[in-house]
């Protein structure tokens, strides 16, 4: 098989083992948005509050996940040459691993919550922030131990065990929040806290009913039986781990984090700019997670081929897939053209915040395209365990030409929110264009960069 032939079969498998996971990344992304959109229905300074909190959440919880992926990477090199052992071991030392660097960050925000008060946001945002930040911070411990067990699952190609559980989880996220937001059936009226803890139980849920899988379904008995010899701590795994883990995390982190203080710095503008930011940055948000998903199929099975040695498999995985981002990519573009007036009176009915977020969803369509290849490039590379160079060129993109330039316009020139976003299109470009040259490198040498 070659040419276009060879490419549509394996992008057609890279579909097939990301299927399941895309939907699962779309499912945690509509738990945020259920939350933004029944919280924003009681107000929108409620609205600005949640955007404030996740603004801060969502770096040191980024950092966390792409801790996780060291998991999903090294699980499947050692699931390609079929060393159920060695699967095992990565497991136990992954899942302490993660289970540390949880702990980690929940100390550290409760430690730093009276950030919130420095970041120069409305006051009475401020302090509806601090219960939510607490409650919120918590529910980090189950959520990165529940993404842990899914890139171990993930790892051994079973992608729809953790995707039917966060599938599951929406219902019970909307009646709980239905219950504690709005006080219903007897319960308190507890508005933003109480979407705080509608996520807290739902994770832990989650958590709880993947873990009883993995300990007892037979599709991972092998691996559970192996834990007397191979559930041993060992500081050359954890080592290995991290030489994958701590990249990503940056990678992840550096990406999140330009967002995360575009969010910020927004908020300094006004609570109505702030709001109308934290829509159009969910709809951006809800897009991009398909993108992930795509991503980390590919990723999996770049490493799968990687611990076969099987550069030529590697190559053409890669290639499909940064295609098939491609076309997802303009089909996003399109999606926000024609809805940018609509989508944003899914979440509030505000006029300006409306009005402001329409405007901003133009911009977010603008980096659709370098948003998808940006995020499979990242994957593909770090699944040929290419992960330092990618993170070098991300942290350059995003933090010393993307924010800096999206601050002198927004301050400077006086764009205001707008200047933010004509930013984050420059980074977002810049990182696409680095990745895929970086890719095609890679794919003339016919070798793995290190």
């Amino acid at each position: 098989m070659h040419g276009l032939g060879l490419l549509r079969n394996e992008a057609g498998k890279t579909l097939k083992l990301a299927g399941p996971i895309i939907f699962g990344e779309l499912a945690q992304m509509a738990l945020s948005l259920i939350d933004t959109a029944m919280v924003g229905a009681v107000s929108y300074k409620q609205l600005a509050a949640a955007a404030l909190v996740m603004s801060v959440v969502n770096i040191p919880f980024v950092l966390g996940i792409g801790m996780t992926m060291s998991v999903s990477q090294l699980v499947a090199m050692a699931h390609g040459r079929n060393d159920a052992q060695r699967v095992s071991h990565y497991l136990y030392n992954g899942f302490l691993l993660c289970a540390f660097t949880a702990l980690i960050i929940v100390v550290g925000l409760e430690l730093g919550k009276d950030i919130l008060f420095h970041l120069k946001q409305d006051p009475e945002v401020a302090v509806m922030a601090v219960p939510f930040l607490r409650i919120i911070s918590l529910s980090l411990i189950p959520m990165l131990l529940f993404m842990t067990l899914k890139q171990f699952t993930d790892g051994l190609e079973y992608t729809r065990t953790a995707m039917t559980l966060s599938l599951v989880a929406l219902p019970v996220n909307a009646f709980l929040n239905w219950l504690l937001i709005f006080g219903n059936w007897g319960f308190p009226r507890m508005e933003l806290v109480g979407a705080a803890w509608g996520t807290l139980i739902t994770r832990t849920l989650m958590f709880v009913v993947l873990a009883y899988l993995v300990f007892n379904h037979k599709t991972f008995r092998r691996y559970v039986m192996a834990r007397r010899n191979h559930w041993k701590f060992s500081w050359q795994t954890i080592r290995e781990l991290l030489r994958i883990g701590i990249p990503s995390s940056l990678q992840a982190g550096m990406e999140v984090g330009v967002f995360a203080v575009s969010a910020i710095l927004v908020g300094t503008i006004g609570a109505i700019e702030q709001a109308a930011h934290q829509i159009a940055m969910n709809c951006a948000a809800f897009t991009f997670m398909v993108s992930m998903g795509l991503a980390q199929g590919g990723a999996i099975r770049v490493s799968n081929a990687y611990g076969r040695h099987d550069w030529y498999k590697i190559l053409a995985i890669g290639k499909s897939s940064m295609i098939t981002a491609l076309i997802y990519g303009v089909l996003c573009f399109l999606v926000f053209i024609f809805f940018n007036g609509h989508l944003p009176r899914l979440f509030n009915d505000n006029t300006a915040v409306v009005a402001l977020a329409s405007y901003l969803l133009i911009f977010a369509a603008i980096f659709q395209i370098s948003d998808a290849t940006q995020a499979v490039g990242v994957g593909l590379l770090r699944g040929a365990k290419d992960v330092k160079i990618p993170t070098l060129l991300v942290g350059v993109a995003y933090w010393v030409i993307g924010l800096p330039v999206g601050y002198i316009l927004a301050f400077h020139f006086d764009m205001r929110a707008p200047g933010i976003w004509t930013g984050l299109i420059i980074g977002l470009g810049l990182v696409s264009v680095f990745l895929t040259i970086r890719f095609l490198r890679l794919k003339r040498n016919i070798k793995i960069a290190q």
